[in-house]
């Protein structure tokens, strides 16, 4: 199953008016979406929740002094 993920930064104040960063993976699930997602980056998961499915997940990520808002959804 194809998964995007959405990253905004949340640590720079003008990030607010820029546009997210876009990245499709494959995987089974949004837990595995997002761990892939980790690990290809050398970051760090801080927190992460799904409500359900069909629906959005919320996280937050930090890669190196900077932390990132992240939504993982089906593609």
């Amino acid at each position: 199953m194809q998964y995007t993920i959405e990253v905004r930064e949340l640590t720079n104040p003008t990030s607010y008016d820029a546009q997210s960063l876009r990245t499709v993976v494959m995987a089974k699930d949004a837990d595995e979406a997002i761990h892939q997602y980790v690990r290809d980056r050398a970051a760090q998961l801080m927190s992460f929740t799904h409500p359900g499915n069909g629906q959005e997940s919320i996280g937050t990520v930090k890669m190196e002094d900077a932390f990132f808002l992240v939504r993982v959804y089906e593609a």
